[in-house]
Parts: structure tokens; sequence; C-alpha cells
């Protein structure tokens, strides 16, 4: 290894704040060459995610210097390109991860420093409650320090823009070329006193807490029994609360995941979608005799729903069937000529059907949260009424501009209820939905690549795409080059079609597969898709 490199590495030990972080730098240091390599070959990339890592020393994990340099850059940007971004300031938020709360004042000394406001959550919270506030506050911009539904020795670094919803290019690009201009190990900070940093109040959680239940389209539904889990996470608090506010009743909650710990010592993966995430809440809704389960990712932006079915069994929801639902929900009981939904394009091709047979505008857009935000924007003269994707993101109001998991589980308790009222249940429901429009069956899978093999393999199929697959004929490909998503369609049954699609992921080193059909299992297909790749 180049002397150059450990020369870096020697100046980022010298700067590095944390003691422990030091201790372990100074090991990799005197350690292999191969080690220390793999922590300074470069820096994490900042895109429309934000970042996101292992804590750890050197620009290749998070710690305090990456998130100090990511702040600089972020605050340049603000400075640059919105009015008064100095007095309109940077409202930060943080969740109970390692290191989070660090993060989140070394952001505002940051700030303070450059001389824009800088405005502190008053402890650890949902990142709804963050990003609701960055637009009642009128702040420029806001950040969340959370890695989300990531493995434990994971954190991140979440921006959002002025209007509450995610970066979306040019700004991501911007704010990169921002920090690729600064050096990590000389960010100027304030004192942690500076007058420019301002520590927010209990009022900040309250008055999202008083606006959550208005999401609430039908209240005179007499709740049910119902489990929740916080899986750890930051939103048990505020859910709880929000719960008893909506008139939903007081839930029967795992204790041993309600309380906020970021070593997560109950499940190993804490992300709703993964098997045995919600088994706890499941157990516990299944004792008490509760007819759902419901639960936030450790963020709260994410919902998760289990249910038991007419033999008994309890099973989880797919993304799309708690999309399915909460669409046909809003649907029945909103009225308008200006409505609006919105889904991605790895999402079920239902809710646009359902859209359709309503008479209510539908957009499909690029994968990811940010760009449903982005297709609200566009469309001014329209109402947004839902917004989802399958990886358990729901928006069921037009504030703000991202996924909660906290007001979504407000309207899902408020579905299973109007069912209860006239005796059916979500399994009705979903009968119901397929009685309308054909029983849609989503399945995914994905293919272990690294990033650059993913997207050669994706480029691959876009260049010579298959004439079958499975011996069903391809009848259509579709590309989606801004989103890195090939579509293709075959002949179906019944007059329908499967669509299949692959992307290479944006944070995972996998490809990513999705199908759907109508009256059939996509799942063969996929199988047969994962193997041309």
């Amino acid at each position: 290894m180049s002397g150059d490199v450990r020369a870096v590495a020697r100046a980022w030990l010298a700067a590095e704040p944390d003691a422990d972080l030091r201790d372990e730098l100074g090991s990799l240091i005197d350690g292999d060459d191969a080690s220390l390599t793999e922590r300074f070959a470069g820096r994490l990339a900042f895109g429309t995610a934000g970042l996101r890592a292992a804590v750890g020393a050197g620009p290749l994990r998070m710690n305090r210097l990456v998130v100090r340099q990511a702040a600089a850059g972020l605050i340049d940007h603000l400075l640059a390109s919105v009015p008064n971004a100095a007095e309109c300031g940077v409202v930060i938020g943080w969740d109970a991860r390692r290191k989070s709360d660090a993060f989140a004042l070394d952001t505002a000394r940051v700030a303070a420093a450059r001389g824009v406001k800088a405005y502190l959550m008053p402890r650890v919270v949902p990142t709804p409650v963050l990003a609701w506030n960055i637009t009642r506050l009128g702040c420029a911009a806001g950040v969340m320090v959370t890695a989300s539904h990531n493995p434990p020795a994971d954190n991140g670094y979440k921006v959002y823009l002025g209007s509450g919803a995610q970066i979306v290019p040019p700004h991501d690009t911007l704010i990169a070329e921002a920090i690729g201009r600064l050096d990590p190990t000389t960010v100027p900070l304030s004192d942690v006193d500076h007058p420019l940093i301002v520590r927010l109040g209990d009022d900040v959680i309250d008055a999202y807490v008083d606006w959550a239940p208005s999401v609430r389209l039908v209240r005179d539904a007499t709740p049910v029994r119902f489990a929740y889990t916080a899986l750890h996470g930051v939103g048990g608090a505020v859910a709880d609360r929000v719960f008893e506010r909506a008139g939903l009743g007081e839930p029967i909650v795992v204790a041993a995941q309600h309380e906020p710990d970021g070593s997560f010592p109950t499940v190993s993966f804490p992300n709703p979608e993964e098997p045995g995430a919600m088994d706890l809440v499941v157990e516990a809704a299944r004792a008490a005799g509760a007819s759902i389960a419901i639960a936030n990712d450790p963020d709260a932006d994410r919902l998760g729903v289990a249910i038991p079915g007419r033999d008994g069994s309890w099973r989880l929801l797919r993304g799309d069937e708690i999309g399915w639902l909460l669409a046909d929900h809003v649907l029945r009981v909103t009225s308008g000529t200006d409505r609006l939904m919105v889904s991605t394009l790895v999402s079920s091709s239902l809710v646009g059907k359902m859209a359709a047979a309503s008479g209510v505008a539908y957009a499909e857009t690029f994968t990811g949260f940010k760009w449903i935000a982005d297709a609200a924007s566009k469309n001014p003269d329209k109402r947004l009424v839902f917004a989802y994707e399958q990886a358990l993101g729901y928006l069921v109001t037009d504030r703000p501009l991202d996924k909660d998991g906290i007001t979504a589980a407000v309207l899902m308790l408020e579905v299973a209820s109007v069912a209860a009222r006239v005796g059916k249940t979500i399994d009705d429901l979903l009968d119901d939905i397929a009685a309308r429009f054909g029983r849609h069956v989503t399945a995914e899978t994905s293919v272990r690549l690294d990033p650059a093999a993913g997207i050669a393999a994706v480029e691959r199929l876009r260049a010579n795409p298959p004439n079958e697959i499975a011996g069903r004929p391809v009848v259509e490909v579709v590309d989606f080059p801004e989103a890195t998503l090939l579509r293709l369609w075959l002949e179906g049954v019944a007059g329908e079609r499967v669509r299949l699609q692959v992307r290479p992921s944006g944070t995972e080193p996998k490809v990513k597969l999705y199908g759907e059909a109508v009256g059939e299992d996509p799942s063969p297909f996929l199988a047969a898709l994962s193997e041309l790749l």
C-alpha cells in the first residue's frame, strides 16, 4: 500500500473526535494493508438516499468526520441555491442508533459555523415527525440521522428539501459536488451553545401528534383490537399517543421491542418485510385475540401488517396488498375530480386500475419515495389522496411528501374497523377487490451480484431481450433507462399478461426482480428470468 494512503489515515486519526474510533483506526494503521485500504479506497457516495453505511473509522464508513463533511456540503449548497437559507435554517432529527445524537449535534455545529440557523429536535424522533416539521417551521431543509431498517451496525444521513420531500436530481449531484470540495478533517465547528443552534421543545412532537389523527376518514367506526411493535425503534411513544388521539384505543404492545434500542436485541434485521421480524407482535396479537398486528420499522416511516387467516394461522400482508387495501378505502370514502394517486414502477399495477375505475388521476414513477413526491409536486392542480411503494412505504395525506408509517397505521386500523362494522375481515376485503379487478399476484426475488456486475447483467438483457421465458412468449419489452429498469410482458391467462421487471439495486449488491400476474403465480417466470442473469 502506498505511503499516501497511510498518511491520509494518520491525518484522519489526528482529527477523529471519538475515542472508540481512534482506537479502531489506530489498529487498522498498525495492521494489514488490505483492511486499511478497504476504509480509505474512496469515500461514501452521497446520493438521493443521502448516506448509509456501517459505523466505523474512515471515509467509507459512517463517522463524525464523514457527517461533518456532508453537513458542510449541504449547507454550502443551500446557501448557494435557496433564498434566505441562513435565516430559514435546517431542522435536524435523529434516531437511537449508535452515534446518531453526535451526528445530529455535529450537523448543527457545522451549520452554525457557516452562519445558518440549526433547529435540533428535543430527543429521538420518528422520521415522519422530522419531515412534517420542515414545512411547519419553514426551514430550507431537514436532516434525519437514521439508517431506517438497515442492520444494527449501520447508520445513515437522510436529507430533505424545504417541501418535506427527499432530494431528487440535480440536488443530490450538486450536494455531492459540494461535499467533494471539502476536507473532512478540517470542517469548522461552532461551540455547542452557539446562538444559531436552537434546541426545540416538545411542541414540535405535540404538533405532529395533534395533526396525525386528521388522516382518518371514517371516525365513527368502532376500533378493533390490535397489537403493535416499534421494533426497538423510535416510533413507539409517538404512535401510542397518536392511536389514543385518533380514537383507535390502546394497542397490545410488544414490551420487549417498544423502547428505542439501537442494538436491536430481539431481531437480526429490523425490517417488517424480513422473515421473523414480526414474530413477536404476531404472537402477542394471537394470544390476545386481536384481529390485526402492525409494525413500524425503526424510524417509523414504514408499515408492516399481519392478519389471521380463515384457518386461524397468521400471515404477513405483502406491501402491495396493504397498498390495495388503503387505496380501495380512500377511493370509497373520498370524492372530487381533483384526486391524485401515485405509485412506483415496481409496485403493483392494480392501484392504477382502481384509480381509473373511479375516475381518479394516477401517476407511475421511478422507484423510491422521492419520485412519488416529485410526481405530486408536478401536479399542482391535483390533490394527492394516496401514494405508496411496495416496500411498505405509504402516504395517506398530502403532508409531508414522504412515507409515514404512523399515519398509515392509523388509516390501516380504520380499514379494519370499517370492515368489522359490516362483519368482514381483511381477507374478505382482498377477495372483494379481486372479484372486481381480478386476483393480482405479486412476487419478488433477487440475484446477488456486485453493483458493476449487476448493472452489466441488466445491460446485457436490455441489449438482447429473450423471446420467451419459462415457455411463455415475450410480447412486449419496455425500457426505462432513467430508472435502470427493464419491463418484460409475457402472455398470460384469460386475456391478461404477466409483468416481469428487473433492475440493479441502488443500495445493495444485488439485482432485484419483480413479477405480477392475474390469476396465476409469477414466481416460476421470475426464477427463469433470474437464470438469464
